[in-house]
């Protein structure tokens, strides 16, 4: 069977500011945005979802060429909802991708939307989950 679990820890550094540690041993700093470099939850999500599907692209368009430019702007709206609870809603990834001029430029630029659909559509785990739903548990340990 293979191994399916992905997890990250983290401990608080500061009044809501936290260090997340992957089994690796990278680390980013995460907090409510009250510190000026911390990233905030929100910002992190939007990250995943456009570097999932950036990495899905980026593997089969350079196969092809390498691009010149290759760069992404995530967005969404944050919605305060005391019904249905906080979320984000509009959630949007725009690439900008450029190949050098010439046939391997040409072949790249004819792969380029159809692998963004296809990571959009399959491949990105990180949007996959968001636009499908996946329940999420919490727990105290003692």
């Amino acid at each position: 069977m293979a191994d399916t679990l992905r997890q990250v820890t983290f401990e608080r550094v500061a009044n809501s500011s936290y260090e997340v540690r992957n089994v690796r041993g990278g680390t980013i700093r995460v907090g409510s945005g009250g510190a000026e470099t911390d990233f905030t939850p929100v910002e992190l999500l939007l990250a995943a979802i456009g570097t999932c599907s950036a990495i899905d692209v980026d593997i089969v368009v350079s196969r092809r060429a390498e691009p010149t430019e290759f760069k992404a702007v995530v967005r969404g709206d944050k919605i305060r909802d005391a019904e249905e609870g906080n979320r984000m809603d509009n959630l949007a990834v725009e690439f900008t991708v450029h190949f050098p001029e010439g046939e391997d430029g040409d072949k790249a630029r004819e792969a380029l939307p159809r692998a963004v659909k296809m990571s959009h559509d399959r491949l990105c785990t990180v949007s996959r989950t968001v636009e499908l739903g996946t329940p999420v548990t919490t727990t105290v340990n003692d």
